[in-house]
């Protein structure tokens, strides 16, 4: 089947590149607003960039009419925010802080989550996250339906044990994050192999 990308409207071709470019890492955004209320959200248009600079990517569709999100907003203003990886236990919280709810609420405390605060910027991390990196804005792209946000990573926390500092290993057996799929399923990461080595226990795998 060939499809010819200039002749679909921006809703088809959102349809299935979402459903087709999967899975996705998923990112629980903190950030301010002006009030200093803290808001999070997520979304799976995240990835790494690269490392010199050590950079992050999430990209955050406009509302109709052009409007921003207030994540969006929030990183205009303040040029500092923090995300985290979603893993199996985090998954419920950080999919329920996709939830519209009115200005000045804190989507954390609708679902239960707590803060701590950060090391080097102001948006507090979220300590049941297995990692977070707290971020400074390091570039902006814009297109007519994206905002998209380059972040550097000034700090990185992680849930205790999970890192050989000795060899600056993850430990993959203790790291279960799971992934946006296609339309509203997510899918988890533990079905692991190697090529060549199928057979791999994955606590040997770093």
């Amino acid at each position: 089947m060939d499809i010819d990308f200039t002749r679909l409207g921006e809703y088809e071709r959102y349809k299935l590149m979402a459903s087709l470019i999967v899975p996705r890492p998923i990112a629980l955004v903190t950030t301010l607003d002006e009030g200093g209320v803290v808001n999070a959200a997520p979304f799976s248009m995240f990835c790494m960039v690269g490392e010199e600079p050590p950079l992050v990517m999430i990209s955050l569709n406009r509302l109709a009419g052009g409007g921003q999100k207030d994540t969006a907003r929030n990183i205009d203003r303040e040029r500092e925010f923090v995300v985290h990886m979603v893993d199996e236990p985090l998954v419920a919280a950080a999919d329920g802080c996709g939830e519209r709810l009115p200005a000045g609420s804190s989507e954390l405390e609708a679902v239960g989550l707590g803060t701590t605060p950060s090391k080097a910027v102001r948006p507090p991390t979220i300590p049941d996250a297995p990692v977070a990196f707290e971020c400074v804005l390091h570039e902006k792209l814009e297109t007519e339906s994206r905002e998209v946000f380059l972040g550097r990573i000034l700090s990185l926390h992680t849930r205790l044990d999970l890192i050989d500092t000795d060899a600056w290993r993850v430990r993959l057996g203790d790291y279960h994050p799971v992934a946006r799929f296609g339309a509203s399923f997510y899918t988890t990461t533990r079905d692991r192999f190697s090529v060549g080595a199928l057979s791999t226990p994955i606590d040997t795998l770093t």
